[in-house]
């Protein structure tokens, strides 16, 4: 298995790339979010990769970062959702907005990626529910801390839904203790 990529950017074509490590020129399909983040032709590039062997060829995907391989992986496993669907899927929105999408169930976001109809976007919802979002944690773009995580998780254990408890956690004071938020979030839940 190829893991990782490091080496002299040939060329792009996108969705392709030809990337020379030591002599062997390898090509490699990305997402359009590592394309756009790739240095000038020439520069020195690195890239996590995912290597699909199949009876006809054997197809390198490459990342610019190991969440993004890690997405792309879940997204492979669910049943009609290939490799290209997947790129797709990571070209059209961040970890942290699918993430952010997974835990909201909102089917709406993933219907804008082209190829993605709204049969395949609630399958997708229904499959990474539990293996990404609220796990991956990056809600708006900002990390949450260890205690927003608990709080979380004990709202969820409550059986309060992933929406409600998100929106409970949003407005927690900076350095609240577990006890303290869940108190916090509790008043906020009880008064909407």
């Amino acid at each position: 298995m190829i893991g990782r990529l490091s080496g002299i950017l040939l060329e792009k074509n996108p969705p392709q790339l030809l990337v020379d490590c030591q002599g062997v020129g390898y090509e490699v399909d990305v997402p359009m979010s590592t394309y756009y983040n790739l240095p000038e032709t020439g520069a020195k590039v690195t890239l996590f990769t995912h290597l699909t062997v199949r009876e006809d060829a054997h197809l390198l995907f490459g990342f610019g970062s190991a969440s993004e391989r890690a997405v792309f992986r879940q997204l492979i496993k669910i049943s009609g959702v290939g490799a290209r669907t997947a790129l797709a899927i990571l070209s059209g929105m961040t970890v942290a907005d699918l993430s952010q999408a997974v835990t909201l169930q909102e089917a709406g976001r993933l219907i804008k990626v082209p190829g993605i109809g709204k049969k395949t976007a609630e399958r997708l919802l229904l499959e990474l529910k539990g293996k990404l979002g609220a796990d991956i944690g990056a809600v708006g773009g900002a990390a949450r801390d260890d205690a927003q995580s608990d709080v979380l998780n004990a709202l969820l254990a409550l059986g309060y839904s992933d929406k409600e408890a998100l929106a409970a956690i949003k407005n927690l004071p900076a350095g609240s203790s577990v006890s303290d938020g869940i108190k916090f979030a509790l008043k906020a839940l009880s008064k909407s």
